[in-house]
Formats: C-alpha cells, structure tokens, sequence
C-alpha cells in the first residue's frame, strides 16, 4: 500500500503541474472556456490507478545481469546465517528478498489515510446534508415577473428541463444546486434590491452552471478530495478549477450581451461584495460569490474581456489534446491499486467447492484439486484460488521447459559449472545439472538458465502458454520470487495439466525431462511429481508453495497449494497440507 500511496500522489501530483504549467504559459491565449476545460483531464487521471491492470498492458522485458547475480547472494549471505540441509525434498531451500520498507509502514499508512478518508467523508456528508436541506426549505418564488425572466432565461440557453427556482433567507448569493431535481436559490428580497436586468444576468450565469454539468463536477472533485486528501496540490487545485469555472460562465454570459450590458454585468458581482453579507459555503453548489481575491480576478477578468483568448480556436484544441497524451502518457505507471489484488478469472461449471480449514489452520490459504478423468475440480477458499500472488521456484518447472526449448540447455549437457560464490546451502556450492538444482532449488541455476534466454523469447513463451499476469518487470531481483510475476492457484493447476499432456506443442523429450526432474516419491505404484516454492522477505517466510500432480494407472490428479499470513508460510508447510489431504482423498 505504502507504493501504491506514492504513485497514486505522483500521479495526481504531474498532472496538476502540468495543468497549471499550461494554464501560466498560455494565460493570455486560451480562453476562459479552455482554461476551465482543461480541468477536466484532472478527473481522468485521479481515475488512472484504478484502471484494471489487464486493460493497460504494457510489458517492460527483464534482464538480469549477472552483476545482479552476485549482488543478491552476498546481499542475502550477509542477512541469513549459514543453514544445515539434508536430502528430504519437503525442505524448501531458498533465500530471502530484502525489502527496505519499514515493517509496519503499509499498515500505518493505510490506517492515517482510512482515517483521513473517514473523517472528510463525515464533513462532506454534513455538506451535502446542508444543501438538501436548503433544497426541502426553500420558499416558492411568487414574483411573476422574476418567474417570467427566469423561463425566457432557459429559452435563451435552450434549456428545457424543468429547473426550480426559488429564495431561501440561509444564502447569501444566489446559487444552482441539486443533480435530479435542479434548482436555483436566490436570496431574499433580491428583487428589491436589484434592477430586472441585473436578475437576468444572475439567471444566465446559474443556468451556465447547470448547462455546463458542473454540479456532477462539484461531487466528483469532492469525492477525489476525500480520496487524495493527503495531496495539498488536489485542494488548491479544486480552488482553481472553481475560479475558472465562474470565470468561464462570467465570459458565456458576456458573449450575450452588448458593451453597455457587460459593464452592467460586472457591477452586479461588485453589489454582492459591497453588501458585505456572510457568505456561507455549500460545498455541493454552484455559488455566484466568493472571496474578495476571486472576485478580484474575475473583475479582472471581465474587464479584459473583448482582448481575451488571442490564440484561434483550433490551436487551443492542440493544446488540450497535447494535455491529454501527457494523461495517457502516466499509463504505464499506474493501476498499481487493482494489480496487488489481482484475480484469475476463473469459470468451470464442474467445480466442487470443499471445505479444508482444518489442514490450513493458522494460514490463510487455498488447495485446487483436478480430476483429469472426471474433469472436475475440488477446490478450498474460491477467492484465494484465483488471487494471483508470486510463484516464487515453482516457476522453474516453466522456466526449465522454456531453456530446454531455447536451447539454453539440452538433454545430455543441462550441467553448469558453480561460479565459486558460496550460497549458504551446501547442495548450491557444486556444479548444477536440471535434475540437482531442481531437487534442491537451486537459485544461482536458474537464474543462468533465465539470463540465456533472450527477453523477447520469454516474454513469447509466458505469453503462449498463459502464465498468470505474464509480468517480467525490471529489478535487482528474480521477477519470480516476490516480484512482478503472479499467478493464482487455479492456473497453477491448469498450466500442469497443459504441461502433462503438452498442449503446447514442445518437443516431447523436453517435456518429460522437466516431468523427469520434479518427482519426488512413489506410493504403492502411484507416482508423485511436484515443486516446492517459498516467498522469504526481510528473512520471514510469507508465501508458500507446493504444486504438482499425482499419476495413477488410469488418472491422473494436479493440485497446487498455497498458504500465507502464518508463522512459516514456506513451501515445505504447503507440501505437508497437500499430502494430509491427498491422503484423506486416497489419491496418495
């Protein structure tokens, strides 16, 4: 989460400066209408973070170097001690990915910003009480004159909705509010103290506000401001965007009237600050008044008015669109949000869901059965099934059968010779073949398997055979252990069965080379094949892994498990639930 807070204020962050940027440099070009346009782009990107990630793929290929290689075995070597191992494949042998965020910093980020949320949403719901009330109590407006202006206002506007209008002796400046039943409140007695013509000019800017949708503008900002509230830039920018959007209606109203009319029209913003009456803010509401600085620059604004906007229509369309690339241009750096959480979507109509909670006591997990002969599968916690986490070393079932068909490797010389680095397991410090480092999961392997194969070939083989979120993003660490590559369960288990039956037309010797390598055991003539994985972060294990499948005769069964959130989540933990639960099934 503590990333996602950051990307998500960089975000918003770029796309205020850069909005501002332009609204500096081109002040005296654009018009009043482009300026508060260009806001608009604002909302897009406030929603870019929440984009679905399988809607924005955009691929970066990893390489590690083999620098890189050295730099995480000495960085592990120097925080993990020296460890014992014996031959038992149940013990997961792995090293630990250092992550330099604090412990506990996601959490207390995610409470002061569920808090900050949670205390802005109370207000803005007394805000919006504030101006429903205004809305239930307003007095029905009995001047028939003013009533009759009104409807020619409407008429001038091509406005046909029907639009209340009413005073109400709470406000202090006339207003348009309300989303499905609009309105427009006015103070009390305004007709006693303003000329028909000055109403007119007070009907034709609220009826902007209402053609131009900016009362959805005003609860859509709200709602980004209770979202992002930790981003002062957000609330100046929605002062901003506020001023210009008055500014923008002031300008739609001086294009209906002449010369003598226009300066009539600004005197009568000057008579609601002269009054010096209490403005109070409706959050939820277009306000014709503001603060004095506001009022200044709009006066401002409508002085300068027939000099206004030098640059033509066209090339202020060049520069919104230059505004929106920049937006789409952030696409590759965010859905951040939606990725963490990222979900397979998983359809079987024969899917029988069980009930396991006993084996994974102290973990959250889940366990994915599938019978090939009956073609169903048996599957515990449907939503962690399909959640998508790092494989962690069972990818290097995959990422042998992809070396073995790049020929980074080949069936009679798959040996690499140890590079002299020593790892703190005994079985790494030797040269390697497909069938030893696979037994003892032996990273430094695997990770020279990996370098051999060229990016784009990689990226190709992930792509053919479907591999999970198909994510290779570029670091100091395996983009399979606790990086960008995630996977759920189902697919785990799907992906085996692919793999056993070569739906994906490798060479055949390859494929039962890889087979060859992962079995583990044998059981009155039933054959066990399978990998271990376990995700280690600042030396605590905190995914584990065991995925394979169970050959009998005449069926065949793949399963995969996974567990997380409990003491010693590691691969080895994983194994013993599956093979507790085999056993109760009497598949092994």
């Amino acid at each position: 989460m503590f990333h996602q807070f950051l990307i998500s204020m960089l975000v918003s962050s770029l796309t205020i400066a850069v909005i501002m940027l332009i609204k500096k440099v081109f002040r005296k070009q654009l018009s009043a209408k482009w300026q508060y346009h260009i806001w608009l782009f604002l909302p897009i990107s406030l929603l870019l973070p929440f984009i679905p990630r399988q809607l924005v793929d955009f691929d970066i290929p990893y390489h590690l170097s083999s620098n890189q290689l050295v730099e995480n075995v000495n960085s592990s070597m120097e925080t993990r001690s020296r460890m014992s191992e014996n031959n038992n494949w149940l013990q997961d042998l792995t090293i630990s990915i250092q992550d330099s965020t604090p412990p506990y910093l996601d959490t207390i980020v995610g409470s002061i910003w569920i808090a900050g949320m949670a205390v802005l949403t109370i207000f803005m719901i007394m805000a919006w009480y504030r101006t429903k009330r205004l809305q239930n109590n307003m007095r029905k407006l009995k001047n028939q004159e003013v009533l009759q202006l009104f409807e020619q206002c409407k008429q001038k506007l091509h406005i046909s909705r029907k639009i209340h209008v009413g005073e109400s002796p709470r406000i202090a400046t006339p207003m348009m509010c309300g989303l499905f039943k609009p309105c427009v409140v006015l103070p009390p007695r305004l007709d006693a103290w303003l000329s028909l013509k000055e109403i007119q000019f007070i009907f034709l800017h609220e009826l902007y506000h209402f053609k131009n949708k900016d009362n959805w503008t005003n609860y859509l900002m709200a709602f980004f401001q209770v979202l992002y509230w930790f981003n002062p830039l957000i609330w100046i920018a929605v002062r901003e965007m506020r001023l210009d959007r008055e500014i923008a209606c002031d300008h739609a109203v001086l294009q209906c009237l002449d010369e003598q009319s226009q300066t009539e029209y600004g005197n009568t913003i000057i008579h609601f600050v002269e009054r010096e009456m209490r403005i109070r803010n409706f959050r939820f509401s277009s306000q014709l008044n503001g603060s004095k600085a506001h009022i200044k620059k709009r006066i401002e604004k409508i002085a300068s008015f027939p000099t206004d906007a030098r640059m033509s229509k066209w090339n202020q369309m060049v520069i919104m669109m230059l505004v929106g690339m920049l937006v789409v241009c952030q696409l590759p750096l965010v859905s951040v949000l939606a990725d963490d959480n990222q979900r397979y979507h998983f359809q079987a109509e024969r899917a029988l869901y069980e009930d396991f909670s006993d084996y994974f006591a102290g973990y959250e997990g889940s366990f994915v059965l599938y019978d090939m002969k009956a073609d169903q599968y048996q599957i515990y916690n449907k939503e962690k099934s399909i959640q998508r986490v790092s494989p962690d070393s069972t990818f290097k079932i995959f990422l042998s059968l992809f070396a073995l068909n790049a020929n980074a490797i080949d069936l009679n010389h798959s040996t690499i010779k140890w590079d002299g680095i020593r790892y703190p397991y005994e079985s790494w410090n030797m040269d390697q073949n497909l069938k030893t480092a696979m037994k003892s999961s032996v990273n430094w392997y695997f990770q020279e398997l990996d370098r051999r194969i060229p990016p784009d070939q990689r990226q190709a083989y992930l792509k053919q055979i479907g591999y999970g979120n198909a994510k290779l993003t570029a670091g100091t660490t395996p983009y399979w252990l606790e990086s960008s590559l995630k996977i759920s369960p189902v697919e785990q288990v799907q992906l085996l069965k692919a793999m056993y039956t070569n739906e994906w037309g490798f060479e055949e010797t390859h494929v039962q080379a890889v087979k060859d390598a992962i079995q583990v055991g044998e059981n009155n003539g039933n054959l066990l094949f399978g990998k271990t994985g376990t995700g280690t972060v600042n030396n605590e294990n905190q995914n584990g892994w065991f995925i394979g499948y169970v050959e009998h005769k005449e069926n065949t069964y793949f399963f995969a498990t996974n567990i997380q959130e409990g003491d010693n989540s590691n691969g080895s933990t994983a194994a013993k639930i599956t093979l507790a639960i085999l056993k109760e099934k009497g598949i092994y």
